[in-house]
């Protein structure tokens, strides 16, 4: 949730367009290795045997023999008389004059070939060759570094987005620091909290020193960015702690205070303490220290949010909700259709609680303006993500299916299809019959449907854009639009649909004080501007969660349990109840690694079919992050709509439903759903 802000104005030039240039890199570095492909096949097919000529030939240094006669005879001269005693004892036998013959015809041979190669080279070596190659070599060049920045640009963006939703109060706690007691605490605990990473850091870094593997210069260079990054962080809390905020309310309610400390804070208290105990000081800095070995993926999770961010400038939303409109649908079954239209993007995006963040304000505005109450609004948002997940092409399917090898994402995906259609179907009858306070009366087809079809024309021009550049990247760079692809395809699209939007609002003249378009320039500042106090709180709650699986694998938690069970069932029970736990207290992707490693194989010695569980885990999951006390996609949704619009939705009046229906409904849909995707299936194979 959003804690409160300061100016951006001072802070644009300081986040927003660092965090700019370096999402830029990101998208830049991928693409560039597409294109580097795509340069060698184009050379390869202009001139044949091009990786050739991507490096100035050498001049062979053997001499052609031009009289082989000769050549024999100057060696069999020169062999050692067959009594010679030296040459026995050195194992020099007689040598067959056939033999030596065959031997320099071959040498005579190869060296001709290898001449005649150079010559060709030296003829195939234009001009236009030279420049081609200049560009492509440029361009491998590009990739090997981008490929050996991404470490450092995760670890610099982290940070830098870290420091960002600090000063800007914008971390993810349980509710917003109202009262000065709020702040104090909040501020004091974050402030220790980073002074235990940077202790951490530091302490990782002396013991690898200390260590007999040699250190290379660039493990060095990142383990200075890490402890320089947790030092500005620092202070950063530390000049927050200093400098409170004069709107605040005195006093405050010391159980309310602790629920304003960040979330990431409270991870790292815990584990910095349990690591501190156990004499691993250092464990917090190692945990952390495996973003970077996924520094990809991490990076992807900040591309998503950038993309969300660029989505809420645009117009494309609204369209997309203006063909529903004339068929005056009930707040209840429009906020189903937009779950459902929602499933696709989660599916790219790979976790639902990204996507909360990318486009979860754009839901839940479009909602509010076609007359869904605060609570339905807010339940719809938080589960907007929640259903995709199990959809081809989802990230986390993929890691999944790469981390065990008793699955694959066909098999997977095949069953996700299933689970999508009951979770849909439970959540829209959960939607449109729990508490339902609007009459269905839709609007005639004869009415609706024109309309709806005149609601099209203007989403014409924005497929054609997304088409265009989806076709520009199949044809021209060989890249199909895939869970691989996406996160550099997406900041791409939106790019191109803010351009579109720019160019035609400036054709029809509509100033930006007539309510027009604000400009590519603003649009793409203001995306940046909204994306790195985002990606600040959620990248630093996402490390600090691998350091909170690193705490279960460590405790040996696990292995107070059976490592197998003589019923499915009983199995099956204890799995929901520890896969909802995770849920609650880590990110997807770390946790799927931890239940790997531990979870996993109870089940499998169970009886319990591979596939069935990672169905089971994926549902799970997802009703973990909408489950109190935590409850993330909540705190995610309240971070992208405003502390505002929740605490009105609270004060609202009516039954116990009504007033909680934001948390309960979701809670009965994806409830139902686990029940039925955990034990219907063991009917059938379980003995």
């Amino acid at each position: 949730m959003i804690q409160g802000r300061m100016s951006r104005s001072g802070l644009e030039w300081f986040s927003s367009l660092p965090a700019c240039l370096l999402l830029l890199a990101v998208v830049l570095f991928s693409t560039s290795s597409d294109i580097h492909n795509q340069m060698l096949r184009g050379g390869e097919q202009m001139w044949g045997g091009y990786y050739k000529l991507r490096m100035d030939p050498v001049k062979p240094q053997c001499e052609v023999i031009q009289d082989v006669d000769a050549a024999v005879a100057k060696e069999m001269a020169e062999a050692p008389p067959a009594d010679d005693p030296m040459a026995a004892l050195l194992g020099d036998f007689e040598k067959d004059p056939a033999e030596v013959r065959l031997a320099i015809e071959r040498s005579a041979a190869d060296c001709r070939a290898a001449h005649t190669s150079y010559a060709e080279l030296q003829d195939k070596l234009t001009p236009g060759v030279k420049a081609y190659r200049t560009v492509e070599l440029f361009v491998a060049d590009l990739i090997a570094f981008g490929l050996a920045a991404q470490r450092y640009i995760l670890v610099i963006l982290v940070m830098l987005c870290a420091v960002t939703a600090t000063l800007t109060r914008h971390h993810i706690a349980m509710r917003a620091m109202e009262t000065r007691l709020d702040y104090t605490v909040s501020m004091t605990l974050q402030t220790i909290a980073n002074a235990m990473l940077l202790g951490s850091s530091v302490i990782f870094r002396q013991s690898t020193l200390a260590s007999s593997t040699a250190l290379s210069s660039e493990e060095m260079l990142l383990h200075n960015f890490w402890i320089a990054g947790f030092a500005c962080l620092t202070l950063a809390s530390l000049y927050r702690l200093v400098r409170v905020p004069d709107d605040l309310e005195p006093g405050g309610s010391p159980s309310k205070a602790f629920m304003a400390v960040p979330l990431y804070t409270v991870m790292c208290l815990i584990s910095g303490t349990y690591f501190a105990l156990i004499g691993h000081s250092s464990g917090i800095g190692i945990y952390l220290g495996k973003m970077v070995e996924l520094a990809d993926m991490f990076l992807n999770v900040g591309l998503y949010v950038w993309v969300g961010m660029m989505l809420k400038q645009t117009k494309l939303a609204t369209l997309v909700f203006d063909v529903f409109r004339p068929w005056r649908m009930p707040p209840e079954m429009l906020a189903v259709v937009a779950v459902l239209v929602a499933a696709i993007p989660t599916a790219y995006t790979g976790a639902s609680g990204i996507f909360v963040i990318a486009a979860g304000a754009v839901i839940y505005s479009e909602l509010r303006a076609a007359g869904a109450r605060r609570h339905l609004a807010l339940a719809a948002t938080a589960m907007s993500g929640s259903l995709g997940v199990v959809l081809r092409p989802c990230l986390l399917v993929v890691v999944i299916a790469y981390l065990n090898r008793e699955v694959t994402t066909d098999e997977l995906f095949g069953w996700g299809i299933w689970v999508f259609v009951l979770t849909a179907t439970l959540f829209g009858i959960v939607a449109t019959t729990v508490n339902r306070q609007s009459q269905f009366n839709l609007a005639p087809g004869s009415e609706a449907f024109p309309a709806s079809i005149r609601a099209l024309r203007p989403l014409i021009p924005y497929v054609l854009v997304i088409v265009s550049v989806v076709l520009l990247y199949r044809f021209a760079l060989d890249v199909k639009m895939d869970e691989f692809s996406a996160p550099r395809l997406l900041p791409v699209i939106m790019l191109s649909i803010l351009l579109y939007e720019h160019v035609s609002r400036k054709r029809e003249r509509v100033a930006a004080s007539e309510g027009g378009h604000q400009g590519l320039e603003r649009s793409v500042r203001n995306a940046t501007n909204d994306t790195t106090a985002e990606i600040g709180a959620l990248l630093l709650l996402l490390g600090l969660s691998v350091s909170i699986g690193g705490v279960i694998e460590r405790s040996h938690i696990m292995e107070a349990f059976p490592q197998a069970f003589d019923s499915a069932w009983s199995a099956m029970v204890l799995m929901v109840v520890i896969l909802v736990v995770l849920g609650m207290i880590m990110d997807a992707f770390g946790a799927v690694i931890l239940v790997t490693a531990t979870v996993a194989t109870i089940a499998y010695s169970s009886g319990i079919h591979p596939v069935h569980f990672w169905m089971v885990t994926l549902v799970a999951f997802e009703l973990g992050y909408l489950s109190p006390p935590v409850a993330l996609n909540h705190l995610l949704t309240r971070q992208v709509v405003g502390e505002a619009e929740v605490l009105a939705a609270q004060a609202e009046e009516g039954t116990f439903y009504q007033r909680h229906e934001r948390i309960i409904m979701p809670l009965i849909a994806m409830g139902i759903s686990l029940v039925l995707v955990a034990f219907v299936p063991l009917l059938f194979y379980a003995v």
